[in-house]
């Protein structure tokens, strides 16, 4: 009995980890305000829910690459919602730097040494991460590199849940960026990070978590975390 148990538990655990992203048909609707009317595809690419998954299991570069993907919300038209897509991926990917940046400034553990997180340093720096460095390092997002665009022509309903009734166009971009310059983006993200930061030790300890932060967030992007 014991052995049928972790046979079926290990089907089970195999059937989890070999499990791929698969576009759905516009038609399944799951508690949405809206219907889908038109679109530039019979199916919803898999690539808007995981990018680089999408990268890896469609033999894309995911070695020299990362990839990206942005959605907008409902736009008037067509072509205003994948000119904001695609005016918007880079601040998009700026944000996601920013953002873990921001969160492995909190009770990160490099060895010995801590960050402390009630630190008013700490406080500050962790305000202007969460704030401003998304904005600052935008323009370092070069490289970026449109692949694919996806919109729909959607119809929400008050019927269906939505504030009213309107027609809406929302478009979604993928984009790849080679590894280099995403490693500069986050080189120099670190750096600008740092110098906000006078006292000595705290500096270390900051320089030390930004350092492990990139690494992990490269390691993200290639699946390997």
């Amino acid at each position: 009995m014991k052995s049928i148990i972790g046979l079926l538990a290990l089907l089970l655990v195999t059937s989890c980890a070999s499990k791929k992203l698969k576009e759905t048909d516009n038609s399944e609707t799951i508690k949405k305000d809206y219907e889908v009317r038109d679109a530039s595809s019979t199916t919803r690419p898999a690539w808007i829910e995981d990018a680089n998954q999408w990268a890896e299991e469609n033999d894309q570069d995911t070695k020299g690459f990362r990839h990206f993907s942005y959605e907008t919300e409902p736009k008037v038209n067509r072509n205003f919602a994948c000119d904001f897509a695609k005016a918007n991926i880079k601040s998009d990917i700026a944000g996601e730097i920013s953002t873990y940046l921001e969160k492995s400034l909190g009770s990160s553990q490099e060895g010995s040494a801590s960050i402390d997180e009630n630190n008013p340093e700490i406080v500050a720096l962790r305000e202007f991460v969460e704030n401003t460095l998304a904005e600052k390092i935008q323009g370092l997002i070069i490289g970026a590199e449109i692949r694919k665009t996806y919109w729909e022509k959607r119809a929400y309903m008050k019927r269906l849940g939505a504030a009213k009734d309107f027609i809406g166009f929302t478009c979604a971009a993928l984009v790849r960026i080679p590894n280099e310059r995403l490693q500069a983006a986050l080189d120099r993200a670190s750096k600008i990070v740092s110098e906000k930061v006078d006292d000595p030790e705290t500096k270390e300890n900051v320089e030390n978590a930004l350092k492990k932060a990139e690494e992990n967030f490269l390691k993200t992007k290639q699946g390997l975390l």
